[in-house]
């Protein structure tokens, strides 16, 4: 189990994780698409990741907000 205080470990769980997303994804493309070749399949795991339905603005709830963004420091 990795340090939850260390930063580095953080992002290389956050790294793992969407490796791992992508082979899942991967998979389920190729269930869906049994006879499609590796590339039709990259270019479909391309185009999920780039409008994936459901999170076209990202997966986090609330506004979207430009980046990088504005301090919001008190005056």
């Amino acid at each position: 189990m990795p340090n939850t205080a260390d930063p580095a470990a953080k992002l290389r769980t956050a790294f793992d994780l969407f490796v791992a997303g992508r082979r899942l994804m991967r998979q389920n493309l190729r269930r869906r698409h049994p006879g499609a070749s590796d590339e039709e399949i990259d270019r479909l795991l391309g185009a999920w990741m780039r409008n994936r339905p459901g999170a076209e603005h990202g997966d986090a709830v609330g506004e979207r907000a430009g980046w990088p963004r504005r301090s919001r420091r008190a005056s």
